[in-house]
């Protein structure tokens, strides 16, 4: 029996193609899926590969779907024609990060679309690892299954902004907005933040954040950054800058921006040839800023990202720009890998 898969062969060769639907381990479920959203991080494993991924191989690691299958020795609690939304996270679960309930820092998590293969295709085997460590929640009552797809990225900005503690009497500044800083100023918003400032260098991309309720815009191929920032805020900085892209000058301004005692999260990675921007450390130590280091999501925040997209707190409907099936994928891929795309979802 087969189906139809994206099946990516070799950097920026890739396409529909016929394989085998995938087996549904004895502990595990069969997941016909219903939409799975297309990540940066897809379009950088598209462009140039990804030291994790061995091709050929299908990708796709924010999914939704419905349980087609469950396992014989299978004994959980989601049953054939349950909706579920997956995260790809799984994690080890014997590591001192996970034994103390802190499974956002665990040493050797593995992920759907890496380890096992991903969510662009009609069909995705669950292994039994990822029902018993892994990121997995029921679909809310009455939320859009392209929604639930998307709850991955919104988990990780709610972890950043629970560690940089956002809330009433900030200005906070997202650096970047394109879908993740669009989430950080949603979500900022939805946290009780004061003000809430956008910047990036792209007008279009400016324009797409102010849909999700931004106070100011700044554009930073026309204005001093940092200069603009401290105008807007009366001479005294923003309590919070988030760093939601991979620049290297995004970091060292938001330490330019930032007001004494104000938190930096560093919510974007940076280039390994290129990870080390001339940060002017005197003023992280005379201004006592804290530069904030974040990455992936624990389970709570997987399940609070679906409440908020279930509630409308997150409005998810106008982050989403791009949809279309498996055969319009490398249309929508070619759209997201010239920049065209805000966040783009492939129903198969």
């Amino acid at each position: 029996m087969t189906m139809k898969a994206i099946l990516v062969r070799a950097p920026m060769d890739f396409g529909l193609e016929d394989v085998p639907v995938p087996e549904c381990s004895s502990r595990g479920l069969l997941l016909r899926v219903l939409a799975c959203g297309l990540c940066g991080s897809d379009l950088r494993t598209l462009r140039s590969g990804h030291r994790k991924v061995t091709l050929p191989w299908i990708l796709g690691h924010e999914i939704s779907g419905e349980v087609a299958e469950v396992g014989d020795r299978y004994r959980g609690p989601w049953q054939q024609g349950v909706r579920l939304s997956i995260a790809p996270l799984v994690y080890c679960g014997r590591c001192d990060f996970c034994q103390s309930g802190q499974c956002e820092l665990c040493e050797d998590y593995r992920e759907i679309a890496q380890t096992w293969p991903g969510g662009f295709a009609e069909y995705m085997a669950i292994p039994e690892e990822a029902i018993q460590r892994g990121t997995i929640r029921p679909v809310p009552e009455g939320l859009d299954m392209d929604l639930a797809a998307i709850a991955e990225p919104v988990s990780s900005c709610i972890h950043a902004q629970e560690k940089g503690a956002i809330g009433l009497g900030d200005t906070v500044v997202v650096m970047g907005a394109g879908p993740i800083g669009c989430i950080h100023i949603a979500l900022a918003r939805a946290r009780g933040a004061d003000a809430v400032i956008a910047v990036d260098v792209n007008e279009c991309r400016l324009a797409q954040a102010k849909q999700f309720g931004p106070d100011a815009l700044v554009n930073a191929s026309r204005n001093d950054a940092a200069g603009e920032i401290r105008r807007l805020t009366g001479g005294r900085g923003a309590e919070v800058v988030i760093t939601a892209n991979p620049s290297g000058q995004a970091q060292i301004q938001a330490v330019e921006m930032a007001r004494k005692g104000g938190r930096i999260l560093l919510f974007g990675g940076l280039p390994k040839t290129d990870s080390r921007p001339q940060i002017d450390m005197n003023l992280v130590h005379y201004n006592a800023l804290h530069l904030i280091g974040t990455t992936i999501f624990a389970p709570r925040h997987h399940h609070q990202a679906l409440s908020m997209l279930a509630d409308g707190r997150i409005d998810g409907r106008s982050l989403i720009t791009h949809r279309g099936r498996l055969e319009d994928f490398a249309a929508v891929a070619g759209e997201a890998l010239e920049g065209n795309v805000c966040k783009a979802v492939i129903q198969p």
